[in-house]
């Protein structure tokens, strides 16, 4: 039997408002306290950010019925007061999808958490065949076609990345003179290590370097121990240099890629953009179930 409680404090007149904050602080410092039973810890929710913990802790309190959604890459949402779990989970997902290019997928109903991890890692599919994709546009968007960018290997050998057909890719454009690309690294390292456990060469990772020569980035990189990553020269000379070739002769900006650096973008074997993100990843390692179902394990 769940037992609730309903705290209304009028915060006009009663001496008891300054201990609001300190009971939210209390509620985060030890989320399995504040959570019902059978919810478990906001801490085991796959993606997700502090705020997204946060609200998972106000959801425990709410009145049923109720349902949280989350979806990959970290956006979530959450309602409350439905007239059934059914209505309650179509609300989260309804705002959950308005706030993502990316399916969501209900992680509690009620006071239980309905997570599924393999409906979870399959969340980017069904995945299209070479014909449905080749009527997409191509473009920057989830459901585009990449632009297909061309770049050169280790020993000047020219490549494109229609070059990896049939094959799963994380694009990743970077700089050594980005912060939060440099923090980054390490986490698309552990990535690529496990990819290899995993994998033989189903999934690539294909690093490019923006606003500064391949010699720099890739002297970064053998500076400080990340020599083993996939980085290829992206063709850019050095830091007023903004372009970037494509297969077909022609050129884009970095920013028509990139609204900030880092910017990672996963696609199919059909070059179909399944995944995008603007800025780093706090955990690349969470996208490892995406990546090997997208490559067909």
């Amino acid at each position: 039997m769940a037992i609730r409680f309903h705290l209304a404090i009028d915060t006009e007149r009663h001496p008891l408002q300054n201990l609001v904050p300190s009971l939210l602080v209390l509620f985060l410092m030890f989320p399995s306290v504040a959570t019902a039973s059978g919810l478990g810890d906001a801490a085991a929710i796959p993606h997700v950010d502090g705020r997204a913990q946060e609200g998972y802790v106000n959801y425990s309190y709410a009145y049923e019925h109720k349902a949280f959604a989350i979806a990959p890459g970290g956006s979530w949402a959450w309602h409350s007061d439905a007239s059934s779990a059914t209505e309650a989970g179509e609300l989260a997902l309804t705002d959950c999808s308005q706030r993502t290019r990316q399916k969501c997928a209900l992680y509690a109903i009620d006071d239980r958490v309905v997570f599924n991890a393999e409906r979870w890692r399959g969340l980017w599919g069904p995945y299209l065949t070479a014909i449905e994709a080749a009527a997409l546009p191509v473009g920057v968007e989830v459901g585009d076609r990449l632009y297909d960018l061309t770049y050169l290997d280790v020993r000047g050998g020219r490549r494109k990345l229609s070059d990896l057909k049939g094959k799963v890719v994380l694009v990743h454009l970077w700089g050594s003179w980005c912060p939060p690309c440099l923090r980054e690294l390490p986490r698309l390292e552990k990535l690529q290590i496990e990819l290899n456990n995993h994998t033989s060469s189903e999934v690539e990772m294909v690093l490019l370097q923006v606003r500064e020569s391949f010699s720099l980035s890739n002297d970064w990189l053998q500076s400080n121990g990340l020599a083993g990553l996939s980085s290829y020269d992206s063709g850019v000379k050095g830091e007023g240099d903004e372009t970037l070739s494509l297969a077909d002769g022609s050129t884009i900006t970095d920013r028509q890629l990139a609204a900030a650096f880092p910017s990672s973008y996963i696609i199919d074997g059909n070059g179909v953009i399944l995944f995008k993100q603007r800025g780093p990843v706090a955990d690349w390692l969470e996208f490892l179930p995406f990546l090997l179902h997208a490559a067909g394990y």
